[in-house]
C-alpha cells in the first residue's frame, strides 16, 4: 500500500473531491522559497565553442569524433555580473542582466574508436525584464537552471568542439520566507508491509507518527 495504491484514507494527498473547504482544521507557518517571478528562454545555439578538460579516459588518440553534449546533471548553473536596474515607471518591475554559465559533459570517440568524455562550459548573457520584489530585510535571490542538449559538432583541434545545439534557460527570482497556510492537518501514512510484533519494539508503534499539542493553543497571560 501506499498514498496512491489500495488507499481510500481521506487524509492522504492527492485530488480534491467535493468541497475544498472540508477538513482544513488550522494554519500553520512554513518555511519555504517563495517565487515572485520567473521565464524561461529556448533557442537553438550555433558556432559554441566547447574547450574540454578533465578527459576520461586520459590522453585521449586524436582527433576526437563529437558525439554528443549535454548539460552536467545535479550541477548548479552560476550567475554572475548580476546587475538589477529598476525601471523608473514601474518600480516593483526591473531589467535583469546577468552571465549564465552551464557546466556541460562532452562525450567523444577518439581515433582509436574509444568512448570519452570530458567537462567544459557554456557561457550566455541574459537581459530579461521581471518582476523583483522590493527591498527587505529577507534577500531576493535571482537564480537560473539551464538544459543544453547537442548532437550536432566537430572537432577543432587541442581538445575543443564547436557545436550547435538547444538551450534552455529559466531564470527565478525568489527569496526564503515564512508562509501561513490553510491545513489540512498531518497525513495517514500506510504501511509498506506488516509491522513486527509488538514485543519487538515496545512502545514504539503506539507513538504518534508527528508532533502534536495537546488541546487549545492558549498563549500565557503576561
Amino acid at each position: 500500500m501506499s498514498f496512491y495504491i489500495n488507499n481510500t484514507n481521506p487524509s492522504r494527498p492527492g485530488p480534491i473531491v467535493g468541497n475544498p473547504l472540508n477538513g482544513i482544521c488550522e494554519k500553520i507557518l512554513i518555511e519555504t522559497t517563495k517565487v515572485f517571478d520567473a521565464c524561461v528562454s529556448q533557442s537553438t545555439e550555433t558556432g559554441i565553442v566547447l574547450p574540454v578538460t578533465d578527459l576520461t579516459p586520459a590522453s585521449p588518440a586524436t582527433p576526437l569524433t563529437f558525439v554528443s553534449a549535454a548539460n552536467a546533471p545535479n550541477e548548479p548553473v552560476v550567475i554572475s555580473d548580476l546587475v538589477v536596474d529598476r525601471l523608473d515607471a514601474c518600480p516593483n518591475y526591473a531589467n535583469v542582466s546577468a552571465t549564465v554559465s552551464i557546466p556541460v559533459i562532452v562525450n567523444y570517440r577518439d581515433n582509436n574508436g574509444v568512448l570519452g568524455s570530458g567537462r567544459s562550459t557554456i557561457t550566455v548573457s541574459k537581459n530579461v525584464v521581471l518582476f523583483v520584489p522590493q527591498p527587505s530585510v529577507t534577500p531576493v535571490n535571482i537564480s537560473a537552471t539551464a538544459v543544453f542538449s547537442s548532437e550536432i559538432g566537430s572537432y577543432t583541434g587541442e581538445n575543443t568542439f564547436t557545436v550547435t545545439g538547444c538551450l534552455q534557460v529559466i531564470i527565478r527570482v525568489t527569496a526564503v520566507v515564512d508562509v501561513l497556510v490553510p491545513s489540512y492537518g498531518y497525513p495517514v501514512i500506510p504501511p509498506c508491509h506488516a509491522a513486527p510484533t509488538a514485543s519487538a519494539c515496545p512502545g514504539l508503534f503506539e507513538m504518534p507518527l508527528y508532533p502534536t499539542a495537546s488541546g487549545p493553543v492558549v498563549p500565557p497571560r503576561m
